[in-house]
């Protein structure tokens, strides 16, 4: 292994626990008011895993799995909360436009679209997860990867 544990585990601070911390601050909220939505980010390195990047896909696993236990700890409590996540393949922002093409090509070469996806696409899948009609789906990752991964 080639990562060091200070910081593998900054990693997993910043990627679960993190976000273990913020529905511990909201959940309350939202059970009072007896409605929430909390769609956590994930990766599809977290569900393949990408050699290189323990620490990256691991914790971004973890994110997956903390998004089903929490979406079924609540879904029984008579309250329209929903805690799912999204898994995006690569997206193109800054840091994708300053990476060398070769390493572009590396990526966008196992998704079946042939292509980054765009942030509209990723925020439109976010908007979904995160609104009343999204009120019979919890504890789901949804796929944002070009088909890449397909369950």
């Amino acid at each position: 292994m080639q990562v060091e544990l200070a910081d593998f585990q900054r990693v997993y601070d910043v990627n679960v626990k993190a976000i273990f911390l913020c529905a511990k601050a909201v959940l309350p909220s939202m059970l009072k008011s007896g409605y929430g939505r909390i769609v956590n980010i994930a990766s599809i390195s977290g569900k393949d895993g990408n050699a290189g990047m323990l620490a990256y896909s691991s914790s971004k696993a973890a994110v997956i799995n903390l998004t089903k236990v929490m979406g079924k700890e609540y879904a029984n409590l008579g309250k329209d909360i929903t805690i799912n996540c999204i898994a995006p393949a690569v997206v193109q922002t800054a840091m994708v436009d300053a990476m060398p093409p070769e390493q572009v090509k590396y990526m966008t070469d196992k998704i079946p679209m042939g292509r980054t996806g765009k942030l509209d696409e990723v925020a439109a899948t976010i908007l979904f997860a995160a609104s009343q009609e999204c009120s019979f789906t919890t504890g789901f990752c949804f796929d944002a990867s070009g088909g890449r991964t397909v369950y």
